[in-house]
Formats: C-alpha cells, structure tokens, sequence
C-alpha cells in the first residue's frame, strides 16, 4: 500500500519540486562547460569538473537514503539538503579560481545528490502497491514536470547566454538553486513510513541474485552512454560552430520528446516487460550515439538523433523505477533508490568523464560518441542477461 493516502497533494508538490530541480539543472549542465571553457579551462580541467557530480554520487545518494530510510524523515533532508546546496554555489561568485570552482561545486552536488532520490522515494511510496506494481502513468505526470522545468530552462538559457554572455552563469545558477529550496519547502512531511511485512531481506542478499547485478549493469552502460551527451555535447556542437541558441534548441528537441513520453505514453510500458523495455533503450542509444558521431555536421541528423531520448531516457528511466521499487520494497527503497544513482549515475559519470576527457584529447570529439555507442551494445546485452534470469517477473 502507498505509505500515505493524501497523494494528490504530496504528488503535486513534488512535481513543483521537479519543476524546479530540473530548470537548475537545464540551466547548469549544458552551459557549465561553455563557461569552464571560457574561463580558458583544458578540455581535461572542464571533464573534471563536469565529473565531479557523477563522483559525489558514488558516496552521497547512498548516504542521504541510508539516512532517510533509518529516520523516515526524508522531506527534511530535501529542504536541508536543497538549502545547503544553494549556499555552496555562492562559490561561483568568489574570484576565479580552479580550487574554488571544485570545492563549489563539489559540495553543491554532494548536497543535492539528496534531492531526486528522495523525491522519487515518496513519490514511488504513493503509487507502489502492496504487489510491488508502480502506476506508471501516474508516475509520468509527476516525473514530466522535471523535464518541463528543464525544457523552460535550457531554452531560456541559450537565449539570455547568448544575449548577455557566460559571465552571467553564476548569478543564474543561484536564482534556479534558489527556487529549487523555496519548492522544497512545500512538499508535505510525511509520516514515518509504517511496513505491514517484517524488514525484508538484507540490501546484501537483494544485491547478490543475478538479476539483479545484471540489472544495474544495464543501467551503468545505458547511462555511461549518455554522459558522453551530458559531458560533451554542447562542446562537440560549439566545434562544429553551432550558436548557444542552436546548442539549446537541440537539448529541447530532446525534452520535448521526453516530455510527451512522460505525460502521453507510460502506458505503453505495460506492453512487454520492464526489460524489454531497457533492451530497446539500449539498442536506440547504440543507434543515437553513432548517428551523433558520424553526422555532426547535419543539423536534420542530429534533431533526429535526440528525438531518440523518448525511449532512451524517458522510457528507460521509468522502467528502471518501477524495478527498483520491486526489487527494493519498503524500507529498503530509500537505499535501492540511491543505489540506482551510485551504481547508475555515479560510477558511470566519472567514468564518462574522465575517459571521454581523454578520448576527446587524442581522438576528437565524435570518437567519445562512437564509445558511447559500443557501451550502448553492451548495456543491451546486459538488459537480455537480467530479462533471462527474471523470466517470470519480466
């Protein structure tokens, strides 16, 4: 049973705070490194930058759903942790210097790595029955909300940093961190999570069936894949000599179709099983990414290329929520959650970063697409393993 009945009220805050969350991540993602890159940072300096989110999340996403689950006071941390943030990106507005653009950073994202698990924790304890089902498409119109907020925002962006230059980054991302701790503070407390079952399985035992292990594989090269598009894209596109405004237009191209999936389609995801699902995901990004190397110089290319973000993060993601909610019942969703960031986004991103920093080095930018591509495959396979092993649950 959901963990609290009032949901329309706890799901339509938390979609505010979506919102919110995803228009500061839309305003920061995409134009940090053309700000890194302005400050005349290396290719590799900007790479260590951009990875220093994916590093906090081998640690912190952990720790704050840990926390959460042993307390169940999971609002509280969001609000805390969205004001902590907040406060560690003022560092961006200090003088210019390496050592404090990690330190600010750093902390911003080892705060906030608190806020989406969280979130998607409450907002899967009201729509996860006593089966281990998630509503799907319930699910969607909250999670549409976060790539609204990122839609609005990254288009904004490319328009007001193309009119008033990079210098204004810092001041902007402290607007958009602060309307990310003003909707954090509207989500409802929730009373401490009440298991009719006993506690479950250890995390351990949960972690050791196969698949499982393939599970979370899957989802580590499906978004390996994908960092080559958080880390590098906007950068590959201003090789190429494509405009802030071009650079956004495409980032929307691939929310919009994030977005129609999320509030039009997650019913679809009833139609073969949660796996299938990410092998398609998977598949589509082998395709996207390749596209994305070979055919930079076509604009009609790549707008086709991320219009395959519908199923390779839209569709993907949500499977892997309603997976994680079966594989991390009750008490344990706190940490499955934050699992599915450590192992999914964290490990990943570093990687991603670090590897493509080199690779753009020696090789060019389309190679880290090409490599993006071949981890694509890989994460398919991986997908086929885990459906393999689960033929029953699917």
């Amino acid at each position: 049973m959901p963990e609290k009945a009032d949901s329309p009220r706890t799901l339509s805050a938390c979609a505010i705070l979506s919102c919110a969350y995803f228009a500061a991540i839309g305003g920061f993602t995409p134009y940090a490194p053309l700000w890194y890159k302005e400050m005349g940072l290396s290719v590799f300096a900007i790479g260590l930058l951009v990875s220093l989110s994916s590093w906090t999340r081998l640690f912190a996403p952990y720790a704050w759903g840990a926390l959460a689950d042993r307390t169940g006071k999971r609002v509280q941390i969001i609000r805390w942790t969205a004001l902590a943030s907040f406060v560690a990106a003022i560092g961006f507005l200090l003088p210019t210097q390496f050592g404090t653009l990690v330190a600010a950073t750093f902390l911003m994202f080892t705060f906030n790595a608190a806020i989406v698990p969280l979130t998607e924790t409450v907002v899967a304890g009201q729509l996860t029955n006593a089966s281990g089902g998630m509503d799907a498409t319930r699910y969607g119109r909250v999670r549409v909300w976060g790539s609204v907020g990122f839609l609005a925002s990254v288009v904004l962006a490319g328009w007001w940093f193309q009119l008033f230059g990079m210098q204004a980054f810092a001041g902007t991302t402290l607007v958009l961190l602060g309307l990310v701790v003003w909707t954090a503070w509207a989500v409802p407390v929730q009373a401490p999570a009440v298991h009719v079952h006993a506690a479950g399985p250890p995390i351990a035992e949960v972690m050791r069936r196969p698949e499982v292990r393939w599970f979370f594989a899957s989802v580590f090269l499906t978004v390996l894949a994908h960092s080559a598009l958080y880390v590098f894209f906007s950068l590959y596109l201003d090789s190429m000599g494509y405009g802030k405004q071009i650079v956004g237009l495409l980032w929307a191209v691939s929310v919009v179709v994030e977005i129609i999936w999320f509030a039009f389609l997650g019913r679809l995801l009833e139609r073969g099983t949660l796996h299938y699902w990410l092998l398609a995901a998977a598949l589509l990004s082998a395709l996207r990414f390749g596209l994305t190397a070979g055919f930079g110089s076509s604009l009609v290319v790549l707008i086709a290329a991320q219009s395959l973000h519908a199923i390779t993060f839209a569709a993907q993601h949500t499977a892997c929520i309603a997976l994680v909610s079966r594989y991390f019942p009750g008490r344990l969703r706190g940490r499955g959650q934050a699992l599915y960031s450590v192992l999914g986004y964290g490990c990943s991103g570093v990687l991603g970063g670090l590897g493509g920093a080199w690779l753009v080095s020696h090789f060019g930018y389309p190679a880290v697409f090409w490599a993006a591509s071949v981890a694509a495959l890989g994460a398919a396979w991986c997908s086929w393993r885990s459906q393999q092993l689960e033929p029953k649950l699917g």
